[in-house]
């Protein structure tokens, strides 16, 4: 395929061409499965998600197998191909991803939903999984969204729960044996479903209350209901990509990664991304160090990054830090820590931080006053705030970042004050820091205001969500309660958010709103010059949906609720108790 008279008239042309030092080539006559692993957003996030690079590396390692890799492409080189008839390729062979057995979709984030939508069409493929048949690659879906697939069911014809070190391999194991043995598409799915962790949307009937709530799943064929999430224990043992691809173009995260621990045991009540990754797993210090050391060696990365939900909550996070510094230094390669827990920074945690990283520090208080943390289980306090940012100013830095929610429940006017008020006080702990900077740039505090949206398998799963008109009242009063110009306020357009909790906790009926989504060219909505309000609110008239309720109505204590065909580890009634 002869790309270049397209790739001179698209922006960023590095996206498409693949042929990166690291990617993988193989003839497909000598593999079994061919896997297009496709990320719904374009190649610069796509090549920093970690989970990507771990499927990637862990597929290609099956004499077996060949992946390959597709992204979104971007408005100018959708438009580029569609009049060109270019089919969406993978970038290893140039070919369709029709082609392929495969299509592995990651849900990172329910605004990419419609990418996803678009790229099956790209490829020339029916769009839902009931007009597939034997001739048609399958559709699996991953990640973090796969805790309540049901608004994108329709489209897939399976889902991964959970980790996918060991339940990958078992599933292509089970593809090649009944591929050999000549089976159809529904017997390898009926297979696939005995599988921990695989869940095969049509092997469930869902029925509906005449309220539009959920009556019941029935599966058949044998199918578990719920679907188990499935867990790697030991991250020692799992896969990891010491020898991932170095991208042609400048990425998000253009750097070497290490996974610290999956998990986290704060419990804060509005966190889906606790319930995705429990159990607390962590990875050794030695294993950390020799995945640094190699995957240095293959790529030859200037910057570490310590990944983690809770980076300072890892138990050994003094040693490896060492451990980096012994040879990170004099190989001039940087580390770069993600945001401290105020309640863990610590002098001498400041000291090593200090050692690693030169940008801004970043805490999220949450909630802006002591009972509302409280209520959220945010177990940090006014003073942990304070003595985070007395150390950060303290140590010479000029400006911290505070994260905050609006939205949450139980929230009163005074607890929006609150967030005012407390970054009045970081702002505070500057000038009473005698050894705060002198001269130079003014001190700044960041305040981010994103909008609580309440995620299943949370204790927050049955709460109402505020309306867009409630959320903007909210932050114009934080606007008007925030004159300090040393405090600079961003706020999270409280439209998406709404959009965002309509597909977090949907059901398969929504499958009608993506398509007519689709059939109006909603395309990259989670990037906010391309979100259109409008034009969903049309797509939910035109199939009846009324987006309320999913977003501002309470959930009924015993409910059905789309996404309890998922077993996340935690039990129902143990999230209502706390």
């Amino acid at each position: 395929m002869n790309l270049s008279p397209i790739l001179k008239s698209v922006t960023k042309p590095g996206r498409y061409v693949g042929g990166e030092f690291g990617a993988v080539t193989k003839d497909p006559s000598e593999v079994d499965i061919r896997f297009a692993l496709c990320f719904p957003d374009v190649y610069e996030i796509g090549m920093s998600n970690l989970g990507m690079r771990i499927l990637y590396g862990l597929l290609n390692s099956r004499a077996d197998t060949w992946c390959e890799r597709a992204f979104a492409p971007w408005h100018d080189m959708e438009d580029a191909m569609r009049q060109n008839a270019i089919p969406l390729f993978a970038l290893e062979s140039g070919e369709s991803i029709a082609h392929h057995d495969f299509i592995g979709f990651s849900l990172q984030y329910e605004l990419s939903y419609t990418n996803i939508v678009n790229m099956l069409e790209l490829a020339g493929l029916p769009l839902l999984a009931a007009d597939r048949g034997e001739e048609h690659p399958l559709v699996i879906g991953g990640g973090p969204g796969t805790l309540n697939p049901e608004p994108v069911a329709d489209f897939f014809d399976l889902f991964l729960v959970g980790d996918a070190e060991e339940a990958l391999p078992e599933l292509c194991d089970l593809y090649v044996a009944m591929k050999k043995s000549g089976a159809t598409r529904g017997d390898f799915l009926v297979a696939a479903a005995k599988i921990e962790g695989i869940y095969i949307p049509s092997l469930y009937t869902v029925t509906y209350n005449a309220d539009g709530t959920v009556a019941e799943y029935t599966p058949s064929h044998g199918a578990s209901y719920p679907v188990k999430k499935r867990v790697l224990r030991d991250l020692d043992s799992g896969y990891f990509p010491t020898a991932p691809i170095v991208p042609n173009i400048e990425v998000v995260q253009d750097r070497i990664t290490l996974e610290l621990q999956r998990g986290c045991g704060r419990a804060c009540r509005f966190c889906q991304a606790g319930a995705a990754y429990r159990p607390i797993r962590q990875r050794s210090v030695e294993t950390l160090l020799r995945h640094a050391k190699e995957t240095y060696a293959n790529t030859g990365y200037d910057e570490i990054g310590l990944a983690s939900l809770s980076v300072s909550d890892y138990k050994g996070l003094d040693h490896l830090t060492d451990g980096l510094l012994a040879w990170t230094k004099d190989c001039r390669v940087n580390l770069s820590l993600p945001s401290q827990r105020a309640d863990a920074l610590t002098p001498e945690l400041m000291e090593r931080v200090l050692k690693v990283r030169s940008s801004s520090f970043t805490f999220a208080p949450e909630a802006g006053t002591q009972r509302l943390r409280d209520a959220i289980r945010k177990d940090i306090t006014e003073e942990h705030i304070k003595n985070a940012c007395s150390l950060v100013f303290g140590a010479g830095k000029n400006s911290v970042k505070l994260y905050f929610m609006i939205g949450l429940p139980t929230e009163t006017e005074e607890d929006i004050e609150g967030i005012a008020a407390l970054a009045r006080t970081a702002l505070e702990c500057y000038y009473a820091n005698p050894n705060r900077p002198k001269g130079g740039r003014p001190p700044e505090v960041g305040v981010s205001v994103s909008c609580f949206v309440p995620k299943p398998h949370t204790p927050f799963q049955w709460e109402p969500m505020n309306s867009v008109e409630q959320f903007q009242e909210k932050q114009e009063r934080l606007r008007e309660l925030i004159t300090d110009r040393k405090i600079k306020l961003s706020r999270h357009d409280a439209r998406s958010s709404r959009i965002e909790a309509v597909f977090a906790r949907g059901n398969r009926r929504l499958s009608a709103a993506l398509l007519a989504a689709h059939s109006r060219r909603l395309r990259f909505c989670a990037w906010s010059e391309h979100f259109d309000y409008n034009g969903w609110l049309e797509c939910f008239t035109e199939v009846g949906i009324d987006p309320d309720f999913y977003t501002t109505r309470p959930l009924g204590k015993d409910e059905v609720f789309p996404w309890d065909v998922i077993d996340c580890g935690v039990k129902r009634d143990v999230l209502w108790k706390t």
